[in-house]
């Protein structure tokens, strides 16, 4: 499968094109599950930027990116028959499976204990790391990013940092020219808030 050029994740079709994209997805997702490969093809062309712009912003790494976009459209071309229009757009169908690979691509590239030695000893108040397999567990693609939304821009990007970008904190606070204490409470206060968002009791 070729490797789809540097996304642009940014750019937004507009209302009536988006709409005409995900009708023509759709009707593409009704003959990939029959076996059409010029189907799958088509979707591929068509989407391909969007799930590596997605892997990217999760995973930072290419090759990385790259290889979870491939098994994306693996999952599409074996799954296709799985999309239910009544319960969204053919396109936030993808995204979904695109947000959950990447965060799963995450989570298996580092052990527990790896997550302990890289981000440091816990505070007394909360365990992050026990938060954040919460959160992973539970997380919804759609969901993560409204509740993204509710941090402060500085908790977004610590946060982001540090369980996307895979920083340790102190590699964050050099970034961020911030003091290490400093982003360990607002990556603390950000998963905090993330748990409560989410609903991880």
């Amino acid at each position: 499968m070729e490797t789809p050029n540097a996304p642009n994740p940014e750019a937004a079709a507009p209302p009536s094109a988006a709409a005409e994209l995900n009708r023509r997805l759709g009707g593409l997702l009704g003959r990939i599950a029959a076996g059409d490969q010029a189907a799958f093809a088509e979707f591929y062309q068509l989407t391909s930027r969007r799930v590596y712009g997605m892997a990217r912003r999760v995973l930072i790494d290419a090759e990385l990116s790259e290889d979870t976009t491939q098994e994306v459209f693996l999952q599409v071309w074996q799954n296709a028959s799985k999309f239910n229009a009544a319960a969204g757009s053919p396109l936030a169908w993808l995204m979904t499976i695109s947000h959950r690979r990447a965060v799963d691509k995450v989570r298996s590239s580092q052990s527990a204990s790896d997550r302990e030695a890289r981000y440091g000893a816990t505070s007394q108040e909360i365990d992050h790391d026990s938060v954040s397999d919460e959160v992973g567990s539970r997380l919804e693609a759609e969901a993560v990013v409204r509740c993204l939304d509710t941090l402060t821009d500085t908790q977004q990007e610590s946060v982001r940092l540090a369980y996307y970008g895979g920083l340790t904190y102190r590699e964050v606070a050099e970034k961020l020219n911030a003091a290490v204490p400093t982003i360990k409470s607002r990556i603390r206060d950000g998963l905090i808030r993330l748990k409560t968002c989410l609903g991880v009791s």
